[in-house]
């Protein structure tokens, strides 16, 4: 009997370690998805598949999600520049959005201010004619 109590009294520490890291797994796994997955939901078929990085531990310390960014196009800058509005969407949908969040919504948003400029030129030169 003795043998037993001596056991468990090092098993219930090595239990509730095992609990604890257990609970920090899934906080942080659902703290990553939920802010990976508003990117993704923001993003539409722009946004890639979300990626959880773990450490050497098995815990969550990262996530990422792709999102095609926009290429200007000066054929169709409207275009460009609504693929813009939902890339700065996506980077900025999560409630605590990244410094990398913000790089990219700053990227998207220097895009979409050359499409936008190529727009008003091109409306520029063309000529109003009223029938």
């Amino acid at each position: 009997m003795l043998i037993n109590s001596f056991s468990n009294s090092f098993s219930t520490p090595l239990r509730e370690r095992q609990k604890q890291k257990d609970d920090l797994i899934q906080k942080n796994y659902n703290h990553i998805y939920a802010h990976e997955m508003a990117h993704k939901s923001a993003g539409g078929s722009f946004a890639g598949a979300i990626t959880i990085e773990r450490n050497s531990d098995g815990i969550p310390v990262a996530g990422h999600v792709p999102i095609k960014m926009p290429v200007l196009d000066p054929k169709n800058p409207q275009k460009t520049i609504e693929h813009a509005n939902t890339v700065i969407k996506a980077a900025m949908a999560p409630a605590d959005p990244s410094s990398q969040d913000y790089k990219v919504a700053s990227e998207a948003a220097n895009i979409k201010t050359q499409a936008e400029s190529l727009q008003q030129k091109s409306k520029g030169s063309k000529l109003n004619v009223i029938v």
